[in-house]
């Protein structure tokens, strides 16, 4: 874990006000994946695409092979010889986290019928299960439908995280841990969260599928 943010913060050395939510961070998801809990993530604009991002270097491979084995493997090929075996070759261990931001369907008729802004805090009534963690992503820490998200994932026992920017905000009073990057601008701040998720995905890699 450590070797990973020291090699961030040579890379981006501004983050080195970060090092220590960032660790923490890092451990609130390691407890979460250890028992048996789910990653939510959402944000808006640029960061709606951050949470799309983060899911998919946690479902799929990272930098580290992800092979099944073992007793999943062996049973696919059991059920089916020819599809399990391709199965066992081809699926990866996957860390289980779900972008609120992709369901719109769902989204449109709840913004429709009910409160707009509400949005991400229903899928968290739907997903989030205690033990689960959030993760909001706000360049101002103030987007209200991230807030009332936050809010009811801790309502409903999750750990929260904030990745924000610098300024103090609401994220914060919610949040068991914020990282807010060392920027004020908007573009500027997201350049500054893609190494912090990149870094915290890498490390989650390395504790679940790295070698022992």
């Amino acid at each position: 874990m450590d070797e990973q943010i020291q090699i961030l913060v040579e890379r981006y050395p501004k983050l080195a006000v970060c090092r220590e939510d960032i660790k923490k961070a890092y451990e609130l998801l390691e407890a979460t994946y250890q028992n048996g809990g789910k990653l939510l993530v959402c944000g808006n604009g640029g960061s709606a695409s951050d949470s799309e991002h983060i899911v998919g270097e946690l479902m799929k491979e990272f930098r580290l092979k992800r092979r099944v084995y073992g007793s999943q493997a062996a049973a696919l090929k059991e059920i089916d010889p020819e599809l399990g075996q391709d199965l066992a070759d081809h699926l990866q261990g996957a860390l289980p986290a779900i972008s609120l931001t992709g369901h719109s369907s769902l989204q449109t008729a709840f913004m429709n019928d009910v409160v707009p802004e509400l949005v991400f805090a229903q899928q968290v009534n739907g997903y989030g299960k205690p033990g689960d963690a959030f993760l909001g992503i706000s360049t101002s820490g103030n987007s209200k439908n991230v807030l009332y998200a936050a809010v009811n994932a801790k309502a409903i026992g999750l750990k929260v995280i904030g990745l924000t920017g610098a300024n103090e905000n609401k994220l914060m009073k919610f949040a068991d841990v914020c990282i807010r990057v060392p920027e004020t601008e908007t573009y500027k701040i997201q350049e500054l969260h893609l190494p912090v998720y990149h870094c915290l995905c890498l490390m989650l890699e390395e504790k679940f599928f790295g070698t022992k």
